[in-house]
């Protein structure tokens, strides 16, 4: 529970104290880095809070990595856009327009505590044009520096290296989520038998077909319409080695970016 874990970790703006966060702010190069998430279903193997527990994890991760850079994570944006996503239950999607103006409101407020730079890191592939949009409304108006990334968009040729499965096999649910949640926390996998994921079968060819495809042509289609688990993908496959792997990967490459970030603006 969020009372029993607040304050284990330096750079989270939730245990630290109003002038802490203006002490952080205030350096040169400071970074306030924002993880953004969803709570939609993941099929019948994987926790609904999956996106946000991942991204969470994955910022974590390159912090620990991270040399002498002032830098503070606020908490996870829990809820997403995920409306392709409630067909199935078990999901909480915010409007567009609702979670574009949350992500403002937020960054606004951060950087009145003297932050150089913003950095939006996203875990849901269904905010990925929001965060973007994100990028240019808040930037306009702020002399801070405002960046947005995927986090599995960010070391996407690695991650092709570590793979078992075929192009698909990677998709909403499948191998890539399925071996990091078994890394990190393999309490919350359901059993192999119920690992179900099916095939990404898009009817257009430019259309996306896993997380590291991302295709080159958006169409909207409810998930119903790709999966009668939730699952896309071969999660049978899935491994907490791979997630290992993946989770390492990403972790020096987010870290990587966060201390460019910090040497630009310093």
């Amino acid at each position: 529970m969020l009372y029993d874990t607040i304050g284990r970790k330096e750079s989270e703006w939730a245990g630290m104290t109003a002038s802490q966060v203006r002490g952080v702010g205030e350096q040169p190069g400071s970074v306030l880095v924002i993880p953004v998430g969803s709570v939609e279903q993941h099929g019948n193997h994987l926790p609904v809070v999956t996106d946000t527990l991942l991204v969470e994890a994955m910022v974590d991760t390159a912090i620990e990595r991270l040399d002498d850079v002032p830098v503070v994570v606020t908490p996870p944006v829990w809820s997403g856009f995920s409306p392709h996503h409630l067909s199935f239950g078990g999901t909480l999607s915010l409007e567009f327009a609702h979670l574009r103006a949350t992500l403002e409101d937020i960054a606004h407020a951060g950087i009145q505590n003297g932050f150089d730079a913003v950095l939006f890191v996203n875990g849901h592939g269904g905010n990925s044009s929001l965060i973007d949009a994100v990028v240019s409304t808040v930037g306009v108006d702020t002399d801070a520096e405002v960046l947005g990334t995927t986090y599995f968009h960010l070391a996407s040729d690695r991650i092709e290296e570590l793979r078992t499965t075929e192009t698909g096999g990677m998709a909403h649910g499948g191998e890539f989520e399925t071996s990091l949640m078994l890394a990190l926390r393999p309490d919350l996998v359901g059993d192999p038998e119920v690992r179900d994921g099916e095939p990404m079968d898009e009817h257009y060819r430019w259309g996306g077909q896993d997380l590291l495809d991302g295709g080159n042509v958006a169409v909207y289609r409810s998930f119903d319409e790709y999966s009668t688990s939730g699952a896309i993908g071969t999660p049978k496959q899935a491994t907490a080695e791979t997630g290992e792997r993946i989770r390492s990967v990403i972790g020096d490459e987010l870290a990587a970016l966060m201390t460019a970030i910090h040497e630009s603006n310093s």
